[in-house]
C-alpha cells in the first residue's frame, strides 16, 4: 500500500486542479486599457490578480491558465497592450499604474452581482515581457504614484529584451545578484526550453539567457521562490489556438514558431503553472502556506517535472 501523503501535500496537489468557483471571462474597453477579466461567479469577496500578457499575444490567450487560477477564488484583471515597439516600455508601464489606480473605482461595476474585489489583497504577475513589465511597475518605474499596494509579484518565464544588445527599457537588470530593491515577496517561474530557438543556427530563442528566468532570479533578494518546468517551453502555458486568436495577424505566429514547445500534454503545464501561482497567492493574500511549503519541500507533487531553483548568496 502506498504512504499517505501529508495532508498539506494532498491540498497541493488539489492546487494543480480546477478550482471548485464557477468562472466568467468579461471583456471591457471601459478602462484605461482594454480588459480582459476572469472572474469567480459566486457570490463573494475575492482577492484580485493583475495579469500582464506577453509580447503581443493577448490576454484571452491565457484563457485556460486564468480560469484555472480563477477557479480558486481569484479575480484576475489583464489588460491589453499591444504595440509594434517591444522594447520601449516606458509607456506601457504607465499604463500599467493607471489601470492599478482604475481598479478603487472601476472594478467593482464591471463583475457579476454579488462579487466584491478586495483590492487590500492585490497581487502583480505577467508573462515574457509581460513579466519584464511586472517586475518594472514593482521597481518603482512607472513614475506615476498608485493608489493600491501589491502584497506579491510572479515573473512567469519573465524576458527582458531580444538579445544582450537589445534589452528592454528601463534596464532593470544589473548583472548584480540580489540587486532588486523589492518590498514583497516574489516567486519566479522558469521553462526549460524557453531559451532554446526553433530556427536551426539561427541563435534567436524567446527567452534568451541573460535577459530571462534565471537572471531575474538571481537578481531578487532573500524572498523569492523558483522554479523551473524543465520540458515546456517559453509559450506553452498558452492555449492551443493561441495564434490564431492573436492580433490575427503575422505577430502571434511568428512568436509562436520562434518558441520551443515540450512533446508533453500542454495541460500539464498550464496546471503547472496555474498551480504554482494558486499556492503562491494563497501563501502571500491569504496567509496560508502550507501548500507553497509542500510544493517546496516534494516538487514531485506537481503533474510534471518540476525543479525547485537555489537562492544565490549575496
Amino acid at each position: 500500500m502506498a504512504e499517505a501523503r501529508p495532508a498539506s501535500a494532498t491540498a497541493a496537489v488539489d492546487l494543480f486542479k480546477l478550482g471548485n468557483y464557477s468562472t466568467k471571462a468579461i471583456r471591457t474597453s471601459n478602462a484605461p486599457k482594454t480588459l480582459f477579466i476572469v472572474t469567480p461567479e459566486n457570490e463573494g469577496t475575492y482577492p484580485v490578480l493583475l495579469f500582464l500578457h506577453g509580447y503581443n499575444i493577448c490576454p484571452c490567450c491565457y484563457s485556460q491558465l486564468l480560469q484555472h487560477i480563477s477557479s480558486h477564488g481569484y479575480i484576475i484583471v489583464a489588460p491589453l497592450f499591444l504595440g509594434v515597439c517591444s522594447l520601449y516600455c516606458r509607456p506601457d508601464i504607465k499604463s500599467e499604474a493607471e489601470v492599478t489606480n482604475w481598479l478603487s473605482s472601476g472594478l467593482q461595476p464591471m463583475l457579476p452581482e454579488n462579487v466584491v474585489p478586495n483590492l487590500s489583497r492585490l497581487a502583480l504577475a505577467g508573462h515574457s515581457r509581460g513579466g519584464y513589465l511586472a517586475f518594472a511597475l514593482a521597481l518603482g518605474n512607472a513614475n506615476i504614484t498608485m493608489d493600491l499596494k501589491f502584497l506579491a509579484l510572479i515573473g512567469i518565464d519573465p524576458v527582458a529584451g531580444a538579445n544582450k544588445c537589445m534589452k528592454s527599457v528601463p534596464k532593470i537588470l544589473t548583472g548584480v545578484p540580489n540587486s532588486f530593491n523589492l518590498d514583497m515577496p516574489v516567486m519566479v517561474i522558469g521553462t526549460g526550453l524557453g531559451g532554446e530557438t526553433m530556427i536551426g543556427c539561427i541563435p534567436c530563442s524567446c527567452a534568451p539567457d541573460g535577459l530571462n528566468y534565471a537572471e531575474f532570479f538571481k537578481e531578487c533578494k532573500e524572498n523569492c521562490l523558483g522554479f523551473v518546468i524543465s520540458e515546456y517551453g517559453h509559450t506553452d502555458m498558452l492555449d492551443d489556438d493561441f495564434c490564431n486568436n492573436c492580433l490575427a495577424t503575422s505577430i502571434g505566429k511568428l512568436m509562436g514558431s520562434m518558441c520551443k514547445s515540450g512533446k508533453g500534454d500542454k495541460t500539464l503545464m498550464i496546471q503547472c503553472v496555474g498551480g504554482l501561482v494558486v499556492a503562491m497567492l494563497m501563501a502571500q493574500l491569504e496567509g496560508e502556506s502550507r501548500e507553497l511549503d509542500a510544493i517546496v519541500d516534494n516538487s514531485s507533487i506537481a503533474p510534471d517535472k518540476l525543479e525547485v531553483m537555489e537562492a544565490s548568496q549575496p
